[in-house]
C-alpha cells in the first residue's frame, strides 16, 4: 500500500503550504504543454526547420508524456512518492534549460522528449499527493484549489509564452522554469514527507511496452492526422493499426497475467471508468477551444497574437472563480449536481459562440470565454471528488495517472477532430457558396463591392470566398461542441453519489 504523507507539522497552514507547492509542480508541466506553441514561428526561423519539422517540438513532449504517464503509479511504489517527485522536477528543469540552449532542431526534439517523460508523473503526483493529506470531508476543497492549476495552466501557456518571445526571445519559453522548478523543489523538500518504497509491485515489462506503444502511436495520429491529410497518409494507417493491435495485445495480457501493468479492476468502480469519460469530455472542450479560438480571432478578425491571449486569459478568470466558489460549498450539495450545472453553464456559453459574426467585438469573445471557464470550474473538481471518494490510497496514484491521461487524450481527440471537421466543412462552404458570386448578386457585392472582372477583383473575390467558409466552419464547430456537451449531462445518472464522509 502507498503510505500516507506523515505531517511533522500537522495543521491547515501546513497542508495549504504542501498545496501550493503541488500546483506549481502542476503548472509546471501543464504550461509547458501549450506555451511552445506560439513561439513555433521563432524556433522555426533559428533551428532552420520546415513546418512540418518544427511540429515534433510539440509532438515529442506530448507524445512522450502520454507514454509516461501511466507509469506514475509504478514508479511512486517503488521510489516512493518524495523522491520520484523529486526526480522529476529536478529532470524537468534540467532539461529545459537545455531545451532553451538548443542548437539544432534535432537536439531540440531530444530534450523536449526527454523534458515531457520527466514531466509526465507530476500531475498524478500532485494530485495523490494532496488527496493524501486532506481528510476525505476536505477532498473537495482541495481539489477545487489544485484545479485552477491543472485547468487554468494550458490557457495560460500561450499568453505567458507570446509575451516571453515578443519581449525577450522564444528560449525564455524554456528558461522560465528555472526560478519556478527551483522554488517548487524547496518546497518539496522542505514539506513532502513519506516512508519511501512501500511495495515490491513487480514491472510488467510487456504490459508497459505493449500500452506505451498504443498510446504512443495514437497521439502521434491524432497530432500529425491534419499535417498528413489523414488516412490518405500512409504514416497515418500505419499508426492506427499499431496503435489498434497494440490496444488489444495489451487488454488481452492485462488480463491472463498475474501482475499486470494496469489493474483493469479499477475500472469496475463504476465512478472511476464514468469519470474518466468526463474527464476526458472536459478536456476536449478546454483543450480544443484553446486550439480554435486563436486562429479564429487571428485570421478572421484580424487580432494580433499578445490580444488574442489577452481576450482569452478571463476563460482562465472564470474557472477560478468557479473552484474557488465549489471549494466553499463542496460537500453541501450532490456533486453530480455541480457538474450537470457546470455543462449547462459551458453549453450555453458554447451557444453564445455560435453566434459570432464578422462584426462580434471584444467583450463578446471575452464574456462567452469566461463563462465557459465559469462553468468548466463547476466541473472538474466535483468530478474528481466523486471519482476518488470511494478509493483505497493505495490506488490513488494509479487512477490519478489514468485521469491525466485522459483529460490530454480528450483534449488530443477533440483537436484533431474538430480541426479535420473544420477543414471539411470550410471546403462545402466554399463550394456552396461559390454559385452566389456574381456581379448580379447584390448582397455578395456588398460585401466584396464592384470592380469588374480583374484579376485583382478575383483574387479579393476568392480571398473573401474562402474567408466567409471558414466563419461557416467555425460555426459548425461551435454548435458541435455544443450539443456535445449537453448531450452528455443525462449521463451524469451512471455516477455514484460521492459517500457522506467525502460530501459532508
Amino acid at each position: 500500500m502507498t503510505a500516507a504523507i506523515a505531517q511533522p507539522a500537522p495543521g491547515r497552514h501546513y497542508r495549504l503550504l504542501i498545496t501550493g507547492t503541488m500546483m506549481l509542480a502542476t503548472l509546471l508541466h501543464v504550461i509547458d504543454a501549450t506555451i511552445a506553441n506560439v513561439a513555433l514561428p521563432h524556433m522555426q526561423g533559428t533551428l532552420v526547420a520546415t513546418q512540418d519539422q518544427i511540429s515534433w517540438v510539440l509532438t515529442s513532449y506530448i507524445v512522450s508524456s502520454a507514454i509516461m504517464t501511466p507509469l506514475a503509479g509504478w514508479l511512486a511504489d517503488r521510489l516512493g512518492r518524495r523522491r520520484l517527485l523529486i526526480i522529476a522536477v529536478v529532470g524537468f528543469t534540467i532539461t529545459s534549460m537545455l531545451c532553451g540552449a538548443a542548437a539544432s532542431l534535432e537536439q531540440m526534439v531530444l530534450f523536449r522528449a526527454v523534458q515531457g517523460a520527466f514531466g509526465a508523473t507530476l500531475v498524478p503526483l500532485s494530485q495523490a499527493i494532496l488527496l493524501d493529506s486532506y481528510p476525505p470531508e476536505e477532498h473537495g476543497f482541495v481539489m477545487s484549489i489544485w484545479g485552477v492549476a491543472v485547468m487554468v495552466g494550458p490557457i495560460m501557456g500561450p499568453t505567458l509564452g507570446g509575451w516571453l518571445t515578443e519581449e525577450f526571445s522564444w528560449r525564455w519559453v524554456f528558461y522560465i522554469n528555472l526560478p519556478v522548478g527551483l522554488l517548487c523543489l524547496g518546497g518539496i523538500v522542505a514539506l513532502i514527507h513519506d516512508h519511501g518504497p512501500s511495495r515490491r509491485r513487480p514491472f510488467d515489462l510487456m504490459g508497459f511496452a505493449l500500452l506505451g506503444i498504443s498510446l504512443g502511436s495514437a497521439q502521434l495520429m491524432l497530432d500529425r492526422g491534419e499535417l498528413a491529410d489523414w488516412f490518405h497518409s500512409t504514416e497515418i494507417v500505419i499508426e492506427a493499426v499499431i496503435a489498434g493491435v497494440a490496444l488489444v495485445m495489451f487488454l488481452i495480457h492485462a488480463t491472463t497475467t498475474n501482475h499486470p501493468f494496469l489493474d483493469l479492476r479499477l475500472f469496475e468502480d463504476r465512478n472511476v471508468s464514468v469519470g474518466l469519460l468526463f474527464a476526458g469530455l472536459a478536456g476536449l472542450i478546454l483543450i480544443a477551444t484553446a486550439a480554435l479560438m486563436p486562429p479564429f480571432l487571428q485570421n478572421l478578425r484580424g487580432y494580433p497574437v499578445i490580444t488574442v491571449g489577452i481576450m482569452l486569459a478571463p476563460r482562465g478568470i472564470g474557472m477560478m472563480i468557479a473552484m474557488l466558489i465549489f471549494a466553499r460549498i463542496a460537500g453541501r450539495f450532490d456533486a453530480r449536481l455541480i457538474v450537470a450545472a457546470g455543462f449547462g453553464i459551458t453549453a450555453y456559453s458554447i451557444w453564445l459562440m455560435t453566434q459570432f459574426n464578422f462584426d462580434i467585438d471584444a467583450w463578446a469573445v471575452v464574456w462567452s470565454g469566461a463563462l465557459q471557464g465559469f462553468g468548466l470550474g463547476f466541473v472538474w473538481p466535483p468530478l474528481s471528488t466523486i471519482m476518488f471518494a470511494s478509493l483505497h490510497p493505495s490506488q490513488r496514484t494509479d487512477v490519478a495517472s489514468l485521469n491525466a491521461l485522459a483529460r490530454n487524450l480528450g483534449g488530443s481527440v477533440g483537436i484533431a477532430a474538430l480541426v479535420a471537421i473544420l477543414s471539411q466543412n470550410t471546403q462545402v462552404a466554399r463550394a456552396d457558396l461559390a454559385p452566389s458570386i456574381s456581379t448580379l448578386n447584390p448582397t455578395w457585392m456588398a460585401v466584396v463591392g464592384s470592380g469588374g472582372q480583374s484579376a485583382t477583383t478575383l483574387a479579393l473575390w476568392d480571398v473573401e470566398l474562402t474567408r466567409q467558409a471558414s466563419m461557416i466552419a467555425y460555426l459548425n464547430d461551435f454548435q458541435l461542441m455544443m450539443f456535445v456537451v449537453l448531450a452528455s449531462i443525462p449521463l451524469l445518472v451512471l455516477l455514484k453519489p460521492a459517500p457522506v464522509a467525502a460530501r459532508r
